[in-house]
């Protein structure tokens, strides 16, 4: 059986495409990777705009995790900060239009988590069958 390469390419060699595939990752693995940010643009994409919420929803998330990433999901123009004055004063995160570039990327990694998710299933329950 033939294996795919991951990208496709020539040989083996460090090519200049090989280092643009990896900075490609990198910079998209600094700006959405970790454990939290992904998550928590999705709890706001279903309606999660307040900290309170979104702490809820985020399951295992503290406090002082969840104001870090959305500082940085913020810095990177995923998220708009919306502080309203009065009594009490109320802060609601919102969705920027550029969080809607990972949508492809999200539906991506939910059929692969599933298959993965399915997978490992179905190891457990044969190889406990034998």
């Amino acid at each position: 059986m033939e294996s795919k390469k991951l990208i496709p390419g020539e040989g083996k060699g460090f090519t200049e495409e090989c280092t643009k595939v990896l900075l490609a990752v990198s910079d998209a693995l600094y700006v959405i990777g970790g454990k939290w940010k992904l998550m928590i643009i999705i709890a706001m994409a279903r309606g999660n705009n307040r900290f309170s919420e979104l702490q809820k929803q985020v399951t295992g998330i503290s406090a002082r995790v969840l104001s870090s990433e959305l500082k940085e999901l913020e810095a990177n123009g995923f998220i708009i900060k919306k502080v309203t004055s009065g009594y009490p004063v109320t802060i609601e995160y919102e969705l920027l239009p550029y969080s809607q570039t990972l949508e492809e990327l999200v539906e991506a990694m939910t059929r692969w988590g599933m298959q993965h998710r399915e997978k490992i299933k179905n190891e457990r329950t044969n190889s406990t069958a034998h």
